[in-house]
């Protein structure tokens, strides 16, 4: 999904989570984020990209070491949302 925050140039990569495996969906959603934000830069290198993740899955998955590391690591920006309420939660850059 493409869109602006302010003045700035965004594309959101919403992810749910709703496998059987959190880990395993975080795996699949970062080598997708990867690969769409290599590919955003090279047709669109002014905008930048967010992964979309639900509350639940920020607060299990997103608080261990391994997935903080790992957005550390590969400079994952994300929007952590409520799935129930439609609505952002956080934005983290």
């Amino acid at each position: 999904m493409a869109a602006e925050r302010g003045d700035e140039k965004i594309a959101v990569e919403i992810k749910s989570f709703l496998g059987e495996s959190e880990l395993f969906d975080y795996h699949a959603a970062l080598g997708q984020f990867l690969n769409y934000r290599l590919a955003l830069q090279l047709s669109e290198p002014d905008r930048s990209l967010f992964l979309a993740v639900p509350v639940p899955t920020y607060r299990s998955l997103f608080s261990r070491e391994f997935a903080q590391a790992s957005i550390r690591e590969y400079q994952v920006k994300l929007i952590v949302y409520d799935p129930i309420n439609e609505v952002i939660l956080q934005w983290q850059n």
